[in-house]
C-alpha cells in the first residue's frame, strides 16, 4: 500500500512538473490574451508608417534648428600656397626670369545684421511646419488606431460566429445520436438518420469555414501589429450584452469636437498660418541686407634672386586685421522677387482650399459614421428581437420534434433560423459597438469597446 502511494505521488509530481514546464514554454501571447488597448499601443509603437511620420517630425525639428543657428556668426580659416615661374616684372621695372612663392593664412567671420526680416520669418515658418508635422504624426497614429479597432472587432465577430457554428454541430450531433437510438428500437427510419447525418456534415463544414475565417482575421490583425506570426496570438473577448446604449451626443456636437481636436484639421490650420510667413520671406527680397565681417590674416613671400626676411618675421610684419560692413540694396533682379511673392500668395490660397477640403472630408466621415451608428442601433434592436423570437420558435419545434409531433425537416428549418438569427445579432452587435466607439473617438475619446 505504501509503495502504491509513493508511486502515485511520484506520478503526480512528475505530471505537475511536466504541466508547469509546458505552461512556461507557451508564448506570452498565448498566456495573456491581447486587449484592444494593448493592440493599439503596440501598433502605434511598432507600425512602419507611424515610424516614418515620426522620422519626418524629427527631420523637421532639425531643419528648425538650422534656421535658428543662421543668426549666429560663422567662422572660417584658410591657408594657401602659391608658386609662380617665368618672366615677371621686378622692382626695377624690368622683366626677368624669376621664381616666386607666397604663403598666406587668414581667419574670418561674418554675421547677418538685417536680412529684411527673413530669418525671423523662417524661424516662425519652421516652427509651424514642425507643429504641423507633429499633427501629421498624430493623424497617422489615429489611422492605425481605427484600423486596429476595426480588425479587432472583426476577430471578435469571427470568434462569435465560430461559437455559433460549434453549437450547431453540438445540436446536430445530439440529434444524430437520438435518431440512431430511435432507429435501433425501430422508431425511426434510415432516411431520417441519413438526412440528419448529412446536416451534421454540413455543420462541421461550416465550423471549418468559420475557423478559417477566424485564423485569417487574426492574421490580418497581427500583420497590422507588425508581429512575425499569429501563432499563439489571441484576443480578450469582453463580456458584452446584445443591447443598445443611447449616447448623449449629436452630429453637430461631434463635428464641433472633431474640428477642435482632430490632428488633420490642426495640421491644415498650421500650414495656413505658415503660408503667411512664406509670403513675408518672399517679400524680404525687397529689403536691403546688412552684414558685418571681421578677420585676421598674414602672409610670407619670396622671390628668387632677392633676399627675403625669415618666415616668422614676415608673418609678424605682414599680420593684418579688418572690420567691415556690407550693405546690399536690391534694384532689379529680373522680377524674381515679385514672382516669388505671387507664388507664395498662391500657395496661401491653396492652403486655404486644403483646410476647407480637410474639414469637408472630416464632416463626411463623421456624417457617415453617424448614420451608420443609427442604422446599427436599429439593426441591433431588430436582430435581437428576431433572435428572441427564433429562439422561442426553435424551443417549441424541438419539443414537438422530440414528442414526435414535428418532422426532422421542420426541426432543421427552425434550428437554421435560430442560428442565423444568432449570427445576425452578433454581427449587428459588433457593428454597433465599433460605430459607437468610432463616434466617441471623433469626439476626442480613446478607442475602447
Amino acid at each position: 500500500m505504501n509503495k502504491t502511494m509513493k508511486s502515485l505521488t511520484r506520478c503526480c509530481t512528475t505530471a505537475a512538473a511536466s504541466l508547469t514546464a509546458a505552461l512556461l514554454a507557451l508564448p506570452a501571447a498565448a498566456q495573456e490574451p491581447w486587449t484592444l488597448e494593448r493592440c493599439i499601443d503596440y501598433a502605434v509603437a511598432h507600425n512602419i508608417t507611424v515610424e516614418q511620420y515620426r522620422l519626418r517630425t524629427e527631420a523637421q525639428a532639425i531643419q528648425l534648428q538650422n534656421v535658428k543657428y543662421s543668426r549666429l556668426p560663422d567662422l572660417n580659416a584658410s591657408a594657401g600656397e602659391n608658386f609662380s615661374f617665368g618672366r615677371g616684372l621686378t622692382a626695377d621695372n624690368t622683366y626677368t626670369n624669376t621664381n616666386t612663392s607666397s604663403t598666406n593664412f587668414s581667419v574670418g567671420t561674418s554675421v547677418p545684421i538685417f536680412t529684411g526680416f527673413q530669418i525671423p520669418n523662417q524661424i516662425a515658418l519652421n516652427k509651424l511646419n514642425l507643429e504641423a508635422a507633429t499633427q501629421d504624426l498624430e493623424k497617422a497614429k489615429n489611422d492605425i488606431r481605427t484600423q486596429v479597432a476595426q480588425e479587432y472587432v472583426q476577430v471578435l465577430y469571427n470568434m462569435e460566429i465560430l461559437d455559433v457554428a460549434r453549437r450547431q454541430v453540438s445540436i446536430d450531433s445530439a440529434q444524430v445520436a437520438r435518431l440512431q437510438a430511435l432507429l435501433d428500437v425501430g422508431r425511426s427510419s434510415r432516411a431520417e438518420l441519413s438526412q440528419q447525418q448529412a446536416t451534421l456534415a454540413q455543420s462541421r463544414l461550416t465550423v471549418t469555414q468559420a475557423d478559417n475565417n477566424l485564423r485569417l482575421a487574426l492574421l490580418s490583425l497581427t500583420q497590422l501589429l507588425e508581429l512575425d506570426s499569429p501563432e499563439g496570438f489571441s484576443v480578450l473577448r469582453p463580456g458584452l450584452e446584445c443591447r443598445v446604449d443611447s449616447g448623449d451626443y449629436t452630429l453637430h456636437s461631434t463635428l464641433e469636437s472633431a474640428l477642435a481636436t482632430k490632428p488633420e484639421v490642426q495640421a491644415a490650420q498650421l500650414r495656413l498660418k505658415a503660408a503667411d510667413h512664406s509670403i513675408k520671406i518672399a517679400q524680404a527680397g525687397l529689403y536691403p541686407t546688412l552684414s558685418f565681417s571681421a578677420g585676421l590674416g598674414t602672409n610670407y613671400y619670396t622671390t628668387s634672386g632677392f633676399k627675403a626676411d625669415g618666415f616668422g618675421t614676415q608673418l609678424k610684419n605682414n599680420f593684418s586685421q579688418y572690420l567691415g560692413f556690407s550693405l546690399s540694396i536690391p534694384i532689379f533682379n529680373r522680377f524674381q522677387t515679385r514672382n516669388s511673392i505671387r507664388s507664395a500668395r498662391l500657395e496661401k490660397v491653396n492652403q486655404q482650399l486644403a483646410l476647407v477640403q480637410t474639414k469637408k472630408t472630416l464632416y463626411k466621415e463623421i456624417q457617415t459614421a453617424w448614420y451608420n451608428t443609427l442604422a446599427a442601433q436599429q439593426k441591433l434592436t431588430a436582430s435581437d428581437e428576431a433572435r428572441r423570437a427564433s429562439q422561442d420558435a426553435f424551443t417549441l419545434v424541438q419539443a414537438k420534434y422530440e414528442a414526435g409531433k414535428a418532422t426532422i425537416t421542420e426541426f432543421n428549418e427552425a434550428k437554421a433560423g435560430y442560428l442565423k438569427s444568432e449570427s445576425d445579432c452578433t454581427q449587428a452587435r459588433y457593428e454597433y459597438l465599433y460605430q459607437k466607439a468610432l463616434m466617441l473617438f471623433y469626439r476626442g475619446e480613446p478607442l475602447r469597446l
